[in-house]
């Protein structure tokens, strides 16, 4: 078999593709996650605490250059610095995303449960079993 061949085999797998299927979705799912965090949680919860823009929030390494009001300024002015709102908001987002994987992994262990509960054929009783009940039967008889 050619290597060609072989990697055509291996790429049309149903696992292959639902992988790539699941990827795709999940950066979809993601943008969707970053655009609920930054736009509709945070600028509530910065209210809250006073008015604070955590995608403004930073540490500027180079403060001789001057305070700077926002992270846009800064950075024009080529300074570096440790961006800490914006990792609050990636964290954020990150614990957003972990549990609606966690909810969905448990609905469908559920559903699996479910299912193979219905399907689950009953357990014959043995054969010593089956006699006493009869025995049984026929006594109350």
């Amino acid at each position: 078999m050619s290597m060609v061949q072989e990697f055509k085999q291996f790429a049309m797998k149903g696992n292959v593709m639902d992988m790539a299927i699941g990827i795709i979705i999940g950066g979809a799912f993601g943008k969707i996650v970053s655009s609920l965090v930054t736009d509709v949680m945070m600028p509530p919860i910065g209210k809250l605490m006073g008015g604070v823009d955590f995608s403004n929030l930073f540490v500027a390494l180079d403060p001789d250059k001057g305070p700077f009001k926002t992270l846009a300024d800064a950075k024009a002015a080529g300074v570096a610095t440790i961006n800490y709102g914006l990792f609050i908001n990636t964290v954020i987002d990150f614990v957003i995303v972990a549990f609606a994987i966690f909810l969905m992994v448990k609905g469908m262990n559920a559903l699996h449960r479910h299912e193979a509960a219905k399907t689950a054929t009953p357990v014959e009783p043995p054969a010593d079993v089956k006699l006493l009940a009869e025995i049984r039967d026929l006594l109350k008889k």
